[in-house]
Protein backbone atom coordinates (compact mmCIF):
# COMPACT_ATOMS: atom_id res chain seq x y z
CA UNK A 1 0.00 0.00 0.00
CA UNK A 2 1.05 3.27 -1.04
CA UNK A 3 0.29 6.73 1.56
CA UNK A 4 0.13 9.27 -0.95
CA UNK A 5 -1.97 13.15 -1.29
CA UNK A 6 -2.33 12.70 -5.37
CA UNK A 7 -3.62 16.60 -5.64
CA UNK A 8 -0.21 17.38 -4.39
CA UNK A 9 1.46 16.08 -7.50
CA UNK A 10 3.02 12.59 -8.82
CA UNK A 11 4.89 12.39 -5.32
CA UNK A 12 2.49 14.44 -3.09
CA UNK A 13 2.86 14.17 0.74
CA UNK A 14 0.49 13.31 3.37
CA UNK A 15 0.57 14.91 6.48
CA UNK A 16 2.05 12.72 9.40
CA UNK A 17 -1.41 12.24 11.13
CA UNK A 18 -3.46 10.82 7.61
CA UNK A 19 -0.03 8.78 7.72
CA UNK A 20 -0.36 7.61 11.08
CA UNK A 21 -4.31 6.68 10.06
CA UNK A 22 -3.25 4.64 7.28
CA UNK A 23 -0.59 2.83 9.07
CA UNK A 24 -3.17 2.03 12.02
CA UNK A 25 -5.69 1.12 9.26
CA UNK A 26 -3.30 -1.49 7.61
CA UNK A 27 -1.92 -5.39 8.49
CA UNK A 28 1.05 -5.03 10.34
CA UNK A 29 2.66 -7.32 7.67
CA UNK A 30 1.73 -5.79 4.63
CA UNK A 31 4.67 -3.21 3.37
CA UNK A 32 4.20 -0.07 3.17
CA UNK A 33 5.47 2.87 1.18
CA UNK A 34 5.37 6.62 1.79
CA UNK A 35 5.87 9.19 -0.79
CA UNK A 36 8.32 12.39 1.06
CA UNK A 37 7.41 14.94 -2.21
CA UNK A 38 10.79 16.53 -3.83
CA UNK A 39 12.59 18.22 -0.75
CA UNK A 40 14.14 21.27 -1.78
CA UNK A 41 17.16 20.81 0.20
CA UNK A 42 19.37 18.39 2.46
CA UNK A 43 17.21 19.11 5.63
CA UNK A 44 14.21 19.16 4.17
CA UNK A 45 15.09 15.54 2.68
CA UNK A 46 16.11 14.32 6.45
CA UNK A 47 13.06 16.39 7.90
CA UNK A 48 10.85 14.51 5.43
CA UNK A 49 11.99 11.57 6.57
CA UNK A 50 11.62 11.80 10.27
CA UNK A 51 8.23 13.28 10.45
CA UNK A 52 7.55 10.06 8.65
CA UNK A 53 8.79 7.76 10.85
CA UNK A 54 7.78 9.43 13.93
CA UNK A 55 4.52 9.34 12.61
CA UNK A 56 4.29 5.87 11.64
CA UNK A 57 6.53 5.08 15.56
CA UNK A 58 3.25 6.34 17.29
CA UNK A 59 1.36 3.42 15.91
CA UNK A 60 3.84 0.42 16.63
CA UNK A 61 6.13 -1.24 14.89
CA UNK A 62 5.40 -3.37 12.00
CA UNK A 63 6.38 -6.25 9.93
CA UNK A 64 6.09 -5.27 6.97
CA UNK A 65 9.01 -3.35 5.04
CA UNK A 66 8.50 0.26 5.10
CA UNK A 67 9.47 2.32 1.85
CA UNK A 68 10.48 6.27 1.98
CA UNK A 69 10.10 7.48 -1.67
CA UNK A 70 12.62 10.49 -2.26
CA UNK A 71 11.70 12.76 -5.24
CA UNK A 72 14.45 14.88 -6.49
CA UNK A 73 12.25 17.23 -8.78
CA UNK A 74 14.58 20.20 -9.37
CA UNK A 75 17.45 18.34 -8.43
CA UNK A 76 19.30 18.79 -11.73
CA UNK A 77 22.79 17.96 -11.01
CA UNK A 78 24.27 14.84 -9.65
CA UNK A 79 25.93 16.89 -6.66
CA UNK A 80 22.26 17.97 -5.47
CA UNK A 81 21.29 15.01 -5.98
CA UNK A 82 23.41 13.08 -3.56
CA UNK A 83 22.79 15.57 -1.00
CA UNK A 84 18.85 15.28 -0.79
CA UNK A 85 19.73 11.55 -0.99
CA UNK A 86 22.04 11.62 1.77
CA UNK A 87 19.80 13.59 3.87
CA UNK A 88 16.87 11.26 3.80
CA UNK A 89 19.65 7.94 4.16
CA UNK A 90 21.25 9.61 7.11
CA UNK A 91 17.89 10.30 8.74
CA UNK A 92 16.23 6.70 8.43
CA UNK A 93 19.81 5.27 9.41
CA UNK A 94 18.62 4.47 12.86
CA UNK A 95 15.49 2.81 11.02
CA UNK A 96 14.39 -0.31 9.76
CA UNK A 97 12.87 1.72 6.81
CA UNK A 98 14.33 1.52 3.22
CA UNK A 99 14.90 4.71 1.23
CA UNK A 100 13.50 4.63 -2.41
CA UNK A 101 14.79 6.87 -4.86
CA UNK A 102 12.73 8.42 -7.67
CA UNK A 103 13.80 8.94 -10.89
CA UNK A 104 11.21 10.71 -13.13
CA UNK A 105 11.21 9.37 -17.40
CA UNK A 106 9.80 12.98 -17.99
CA UNK A 107 12.89 14.20 -15.96
CA UNK A 108 13.67 17.34 -18.32
CA UNK A 109 10.28 18.53 -17.34
CA UNK A 110 10.75 18.06 -13.57
CA UNK A 111 14.48 19.58 -13.69
CA UNK A 112 15.60 15.98 -12.15
CA UNK A 113 18.50 13.97 -12.94
CA UNK A 114 18.31 11.43 -15.86
CA UNK A 115 17.38 8.39 -14.54
CA UNK A 116 20.63 6.55 -14.89
CA UNK A 117 21.78 9.85 -12.67
CA UNK A 118 19.43 8.41 -10.41
CA UNK A 119 20.23 5.08 -10.42
CA UNK A 120 24.03 5.75 -9.88
CA UNK A 121 23.20 8.00 -6.67
CA UNK A 122 21.30 5.85 -5.03
CA UNK A 123 23.39 3.56 -5.39
CA UNK A 124 26.59 5.31 -4.06
CA UNK A 125 24.57 6.93 -1.14
CA UNK A 126 22.82 3.47 0.21
CA UNK A 127 19.62 3.37 -0.56
CA UNK A 128 17.68 0.37 -0.70
CA UNK A 129 16.25 1.14 -3.91
CA UNK A 130 15.04 3.32 -7.06
CA UNK A 131 11.30 4.04 -8.72
CA UNK A 132 11.11 5.32 -11.95
CA UNK A 133 7.66 6.97 -12.54
CA UNK A 134 6.06 9.93 -14.49
CA UNK A 135 6.32 13.65 -13.10
CA UNK A 136 3.79 15.20 -14.96
CA UNK A 137 0.27 13.41 -14.68
CA UNK A 138 -0.52 14.55 -18.17
CA UNK A 139 -2.56 11.03 -19.55
CA UNK A 140 1.05 9.86 -21.08
CA UNK A 141 2.13 6.76 -19.29
CA UNK A 142 5.59 5.57 -18.74
CA UNK A 143 5.86 3.64 -22.03
CA UNK A 144 5.12 7.07 -23.77
CA UNK A 145 8.74 8.57 -21.85
CA UNK A 146 10.87 5.30 -22.28
CA UNK A 147 10.04 2.45 -24.55
CA UNK A 148 10.26 -1.23 -23.33
CA UNK A 149 14.01 -1.86 -24.26
CA UNK A 150 15.19 1.48 -22.80
CA UNK A 151 13.64 0.44 -19.84
CA UNK A 152 14.69 -2.80 -19.55
CA UNK A 153 18.27 -1.62 -20.28
CA UNK A 154 17.92 1.16 -17.10
CA UNK A 155 16.36 -2.05 -14.34
CA UNK A 156 19.45 -4.30 -15.78
CA UNK A 157 22.12 -1.65 -14.75
CA UNK A 158 20.10 -0.87 -11.26
CA UNK A 159 19.57 -4.15 -10.20
CA UNK A 160 23.30 -5.32 -11.19
CA UNK A 161 24.14 -2.46 -8.47
CA UNK A 162 22.46 -4.04 -5.94
CA UNK A 163 19.21 -2.15 -6.19
CA UNK A 164 15.62 -2.93 -5.93
CA UNK A 165 13.74 -1.37 -9.08
CA UNK A 166 9.90 -0.34 -9.45
CA UNK A 167 8.33 1.04 -11.99
CA UNK A 168 4.94 3.50 -12.11
CA UNK A 169 3.47 5.87 -14.28
CA UNK A 170 -0.10 6.16 -15.32
CA UNK A 171 0.15 1.89 -15.86
CA UNK A 172 -3.41 0.66 -17.16
CA UNK A 173 -4.13 -3.43 -17.44
CA UNK A 174 -2.17 -3.37 -20.55
CA UNK A 175 0.99 -1.68 -19.16
CA UNK A 176 1.09 -3.98 -16.14
CA UNK A 177 1.55 -6.81 -18.38
CA UNK A 178 4.38 -5.38 -20.56
CA UNK A 179 5.55 -4.47 -17.10
CA UNK A 180 5.81 -7.42 -16.26
CA UNK A 181 7.58 -8.96 -18.54
CA UNK A 182 10.56 -7.21 -17.41
CA UNK A 183 13.14 -7.67 -14.82
CA UNK A 184 11.49 -4.87 -12.57
CA UNK A 185 10.39 -5.99 -8.86
CA UNK A 186 7.33 -3.94 -8.17
CA UNK A 187 5.14 -1.89 -10.68
CA UNK A 188 2.82 0.43 -9.02
CA UNK A 189 -0.43 1.44 -10.10
CA UNK A 190 -3.20 3.91 -8.49
CA UNK A 191 -5.56 5.74 -11.03
CA UNK A 192 -6.07 2.00 -12.76
CA UNK A 193 -7.08 0.74 -9.16
CA UNK A 194 -9.61 3.24 -8.23
CA UNK A 195 -13.23 4.30 -9.22
CA UNK A 196 -12.77 7.89 -10.35
CA UNK A 197 -8.89 8.41 -11.63
CA UNK A 198 -5.99 8.78 -9.57
CA UNK A 199 -7.72 10.67 -6.89
CA UNK A 200 -10.84 8.04 -6.59
CA UNK A 201 -11.60 5.08 -4.49
CA UNK A 202 -9.68 2.40 -4.46
CA UNK A 203 -11.46 -0.72 -5.61
CA UNK A 204 -11.21 -4.42 -4.50
CA UNK A 205 -12.00 -6.07 -7.91
CA UNK A 206 -10.13 -3.57 -10.08
CA UNK A 207 -6.72 -4.33 -7.72
CA UNK A 208 -8.03 -8.16 -8.24
CA UNK A 209 -7.98 -7.52 -11.96
CA UNK A 210 -4.54 -5.94 -12.34
CA UNK A 211 -2.92 -8.67 -10.19
CA UNK A 212 -4.70 -11.08 -13.31
CA UNK A 213 -3.11 -8.78 -15.46
CA UNK A 214 0.46 -9.23 -14.09
CA UNK A 215 0.41 -13.01 -13.56
CA UNK A 216 -0.99 -13.42 -17.50
CA UNK A 217 2.38 -10.92 -18.71
CA UNK A 218 4.42 -12.87 -16.29
CA UNK A 219 7.07 -14.66 -18.24
CA UNK A 220 10.22 -15.09 -15.79
CA UNK A 221 13.85 -15.22 -17.12
CA UNK A 222 16.56 -16.44 -15.24
CA UNK A 223 17.46 -14.74 -12.08
CA UNK A 224 14.40 -12.70 -11.54
CA UNK A 225 10.95 -12.62 -10.53
CA UNK A 226 8.08 -11.15 -11.55
CA UNK A 227 7.24 -7.82 -10.59
CA UNK A 228 4.62 -7.42 -7.62
CA UNK A 229 1.76 -5.19 -7.70
CA UNK A 230 2.40 -2.06 -5.45
CA UNK A 231 0.36 1.22 -4.47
Amino acid sequence: MDAKEPSAGSLGAVTPAVLEAIAFALPRHMPLSVALGDPADDRAAAGSVSAALEALQAVGPRAGTTYLKLGLASASGPSAARRLVDGAVGAASRSRASVVVVAYADHEAADAPAPAVVSRVAADAGAHGVLLDTWRKDGRNLFQHMPPESLRAWIGAARQVGLLVALAGSLDADGVRTVARLPANVVGVRGAACDGGREGVLLAERVRSLRRALASGAAPLGGWAPASVGG
